[in-house]
């Protein structure tokens, strides 16, 4: 079994785990009113989606 000869360093470690990170979120402008949303997912301040009513938003 292979067993390194000394401790690896913490620049040597942060190196290599450099890639180990989350994703960003990615968003997409809402067709109807513009704002943010998620892809794939009812629009949060609308409440449309594929051009559909899907759930009723309270106004502010």
């Amino acid at each position: 079994m292979a067993v390194p000869k000394r401790k690896l360093s913490k620049s040597r470690k942060r190196l290599r785990r450099g890639h180990d990170k989350a994703a960003s979120v990615k968003t997409q402008a809402c067709p109807r009113c513009g704002d943010p949303k998620l892809s794939h997912r009812v629009c949060p301040s609308c409440g449309y989606y594929r051009g559909k009513k899907v759930v009723e938003v309270k106004g502010d």
